[in-house]
């Protein structure tokens, strides 16, 4: 089995766009959410394995 980059930024507007629409919920994904303005605690809470993705709202 091989691995390599993955090609996340060809796939992200369209996955962006179904989130929007509620086509799909991440919340499988993200286990945290906070407000833009706390982005800080998020990459903080990541960082100290308090949480795997944070999913902001503006």
């Amino acid at each position: 089995m091989l691995g390599g980059p993955a090609p996340v930024r060809r796939f992200l507007p369209d996955l962006i766009s179904l989130i929007e629409s509620r086509a799909i919920n991440p919340g499988k994904v993200f286990d945290l959410e906070l407000p833009l303005a706390d982005a800080a605690d998020g990459y903080r809470a990541m960082d100290d394995r308090r949480a795997i993705k944070v999913l902001l709202h503006p």
